[in-house]
């Protein structure tokens, strides 16, 4: 989820670094987040309401001893965030009913043991067509392109450049207002991670072992600019083009990143 309506000011505060102990508990919370996901995406059928997918994922995230992150986060009304088509992020679930050829962005996070999970992933609803399965693929991959870069000793925006560049080779754009975060037992924590390189060095950390942030690239078919809907959760895209997000919280550690919110149960 990334932040809204507040913004991090992450030159302001502290990176929190995670024990060996903070990351097992990390590890849970992910790990519950990313079978939430998984249990979504198999929900998105043509028919099904927005709000029936957001019922049955917050009642297994309950049912494992977990709380879903999002509900009531800064007064937002649903457990999950579901957006649709030209929504970019945090729809609110309600009775709205999928059609074929739709893709649902469905974000997830989940509180357990005092941390939390985060991530998102967008579905195709039915069939879609050849245009949207792209959106969808170059989103999913840009994730990896900037994890490639998630290595200790490496700066954040070596991450940022590497999403930016693999989407704009693609003809897409990416989402500026918007940006990943750390992540801990704050759903959101600094640094800010954004997803291009901004016009500034401030915010630029080296990134140390034991750092966990949500990289969620947040890209439009069209041009980049968005806007909020009049329930000051739901953002859109200006042109009414598609928008596809893909998200996962990692760890820096001394070699590989390790992905959370990796399916394991």
């Amino acid at each position: 989820m990334a932040p809204n309506p507040f913004r991090l000011r992450a030159s302001a505060e502290r990176i929190i670094i995670k024990s060996p102990h903070e990351v097992e508990l990390m590890r849970r919370a992910g790990q519950i987040t990313a079978a939430a996901r998984a249990l979504a995406g198999t929900l998105v059928k043509p028919g099904v309401t927005t709000q029936a997918i957001d019922r049955e994922v917050a009642a297994f995230i309950r049912g494992q001893g977990a709380v879903p992150s999002f509900y009531h986060y800064n007064g937002f009304p649903a457990s999950i965030c579901i957006s649709v088509n030209e929504e970019v992020i945090h729809g609110i679930p309600g009775k709205r009913r999928l059609k074929e050829g739709d893709i649902v962005s469905v974000d997830v996070g989940a509180l357990i043991g005092g941390y939390h999970g985060d991530c998102c992933a967008t579905f195709p609803c039915g069939e879609i067509s050849p245009e949207a399965r792209d959106l969808i693929d170059v989103t999913r991959q840009s994730f990896f392109e900037g994890i490639a870069k998630a290595r200790e000793g490496n700066r954040l925006f070596d991450i940022s450049a590497a999403v930016q560049a693999y989407v704009e080779s693609h003809g897409y754009s990416i989402v500026r207002e918007y940006v990943g975060h750390g992540v801990g037992t704050h759903l959101h924590e600094p640094p800010e991670v954004p997803n291009y390189v901004p016009p500034r060095k401030a915010g630029n950390p080296r990134l140390l072992r034991g750092m966990t942030i949500a990289v969620e690239p947040m890209v439009n078919a069209g041009g980049a600019g968005v806007s909020v809907l009049d329930n000051k959760w739901t953002v859109v895209t200006k042109d009414g083009k598609w928008a596809a997000h893909y998200e996962n919280t990692i760890l820096i550690t001394d070699g590989e990143p390790e992905i959370l919110t990796a399916p394991a149960i």
